[in-house]
């Protein structure tokens, strides 16, 4: 079994890390899941955006998985600590580079794929402790670094106060570890080139002595052909005939800006994974950013945290699995038919995720190695991803068609555009009695919710108090619960927006509830308006509300849904090319649209 930190940090972090995770259990693997906590919220909340508790973590841990992590300037970290910790003399610091220093991380890996047509398929590998950014770099010089950059004639005509300085700072230790670390790398995936980018037509001496120290390395690996390349050349060639490399070797800056190209080239950040190793330490992350504008919106791109998880699971010793994710995740970028919108689709994060998983399942199964309970599994979850793909506005009408009533009356979506089905998990509240002093510790039911499942919480709709917070949508989160509806009140909506969880409630409130109901009973039938949710039945939410499909009638309503958007899709389309309405209505089965399926213009 091995462990992992998981560090879903903040912006889309969360909602990418929990997508990718959820196409992950497809695998079963041996994996320890531990969740921490890293990033601004952390800064905010504590002046520290990595707690000793998260430390802590990562010293029991093999590795970690880091979602995405929000940096600002110098003001800005200051402006939002709390009031007590302003003035104090905290820094903020970057996370990541917290996390390579402390840890001894100094290969940056970067692989770049062809995930289109698999034309090439290379690896940048950065370092990542010293060069451009090892943090010589200076702003108005002391006497020993005029003496050295004095005598260049715009700095004579400037002064030493208004010239600034950086080093390029390459050591040999630094260096040969990379060296080796690129040559092995090469090896254990059998590349045959590495080439070596660097600019020794400028940087004459320091670029020397990188070449002296890549001839020794070299030695030791003579199956693997080396060359040393300018960087402009090398970024050319990336972007006109990538297939000729192999692995690319880079001091920091150089890699940095390879790294980022090589990025644009697989098709941008959305696709592009990264690693961060050391001798006894490694984390691994989407090379996109936390995106905090586009939190909660739930349009991110999870493709580039699924292959960082493919990318730790080769590191873990797990490559055919890591394989398998890899191979998904190539197959429903090409069929494009669940993307989102960097990549010129319109799906949503768990949409594509969903796709990923259905593609993982569809490999298991066409090659046999599930056995009859895991294709009643497989089967269960197809049903709950379909009607998760669908509008409720659909799902609704396919219910009423059977006379089924659904709809949870009043509770309404907290998050904009977040979507979720699950399995209904449900949990009674009831008042206290006495003097409703002291916590009861009603949310504690949260630490036995299935993964997978719909929290369906009944506080007889009442809005007195709260029933649900970012506490319990972080916990949540944590255990891939899909989303909550809430017969009560909800607060903090703004983190929980944040979050990307999907919320649906009654009402919001501030007032907490923490001394003023109790849990009643978990499992048993809860009564929203006219309709019974019952444990097991299936919760679909959107925009729109929430509703719930009983079980038994779970794969009909599917059925009769897609046939309710294929009709309209079907009539929006031929009234677009100029039939009238009603014609469309009636040729297109607008009444009855579960009978007919929804026929395309042109072949009624």
């Amino acid at each position: 079994m091995k462990s992992v930190a998981v560090l879903p940090g903040d912006g889309i972090g969360p909602e990418v890390t929990s997508a990718a995770l959820d196409v992950v259990d497809q695998l079963g693997l041996p994996l320890d899941l531990r969740f921490g906590e890293i990033g601004w919220e952390c800064w905010r909340q504590e002046g520290d955006p990595v707690p000793q508790r998260t430390w802590k973590l990562l010293e029991e841990t093999d590795t970690c998985l880091l979602g995405a992590i929000t940096s600002k300037p110098l003001r800005e970290a200051e402006a939002e600590l709390p009031d007590g910790l302003r003035g104090t003399g905290l820094t903020f610091v970057s996370p990541v580079i917290q996390l390579r220093q402390r840890l001894g991380l100094y290969a940056n890996v970067r692989p770049v794929a062809d995930l289109a047509d698999g034309r090439f398929d290379f690896t940048v590998i950065r370092e990542n402790t010293e060069g451009l950014y090892a943090g010589f770099d200076f702003h108005g010089v002391d006497d020993a670094l005029w003496n050295v950059v004095g005598g260049h004639p715009n700095a004579q005509v400037s002064g030493p106060g208004a010239t600034s300085v950086t080093l390029r700072l390459q050591t040999e230790f630094g260096m040969d570890r990379l060296l080796r670390y690129g040559f092995a790398h090469a090896r254990s995936r059998g590349y045959t080139r590495l080439t070596l980018v660097d600019k020794p037509n400028v940087l004459r001496h320091s670029s020397n002595h990188l070449r002296e120290r890549l001839e020794l390395v070299a030695a030791d690996y003579s199956d693997i052909e080396t060359e040393i390349l300018n960087v402009d050349a090398v970024a050319l060639w990336m972007v006109r005939r990538p297939e000729r490399f192999g692995v690319l070797v880079a001091e920091n800056m150089f890699g940095d800006i390879l790294s980022d190209l090589g990025a644009g080239v697989m098709g941008g950040l959305g696709l592009a994974p990264s690693g961060n190793i050391g001798d006894h330490g490694s984390y691994f992350e989407p090379v996109h950013g936390s995106a905090p504008g586009m939190a909660g919106q739930g349009r991110a791109n999870p493709m580039a945290m699924m292959l960082a998880v493919a990318q730790m699971l080769d590191h873990l010793d797990l490559s055919v699995p890591a394989d398998e994710l890899r191979a998904a995740v190539r197959t429903v970028a090409t069929r494009r038919t669940a993307v989102t919108y960097d990549m010129g689709g319109t799906s949503g994060t768990r949409e594509v995720a969903q796709a990923v998983a259905d593609e993982l399942a569809q490999r298991s199964r066409e090659s046999g190695a599930e056995g009859a309970d895991v294709e009643e599994s497989c089967a269960e979850r197809d049903v709950v991803a379909r009607l998760a793909s669908l509008d409720t506005a659909s799902v609704s009408d396919a219910l009423d068609s059977l006379g089924v009533g659904g709809v949870l009356a009043q509770i309404a979506a907290r998050v904009p555009g977040a979507r979720a089905a699950g399995r209904a998990f449900t949990v009674t509240y009831r008042p206290v009695d006495g003097d409703g002093t002291g916590f009861r510790n009603a949310a504690n039911y949260l630490d036995d919710v299935p993964e997978g499942s719909f929290v369906v919480v009944d506080n007889g709709g009442s809005t007195t108090c709260t029933n649900w917070g970012s506490l319990l949508t972080r916990l949540a989160q944590r255990r891939g619960i899909r989303g909550t509806a809430l017969h009560g009140s909800a607060r903090d909506i703004a983190e929980i927006r944040a979050a990307g969880y999907p919320l649906f409630s009654t009402g919001v409130t501030m007032v907490s509830g923490k001394n003023r109901v109790e849990l009643a009973a978990t499992g048993r039938d809860v009564v929203i308006g006219d309709v019974t949710v019952r444990p097991g039945d299936i919760v679909v939410a959107d925009d729109n509300g929430a509703l719930v499909v009983p079980a038994e009638h779970a794969a009909e309503v599917a059925d009769r849904a897609e046939r309710v958007e294929r009709t309209e899709g079907a009539i929006a389309e031929a009234v677009g090319a100029g039939l009238r309405l009603d014609e469309a209505r009636r040729r297109f089965g607008y009444a009855r649209p579960w009978d007919g399926g929804g026929a395309r213009p042109g072949h009624a």
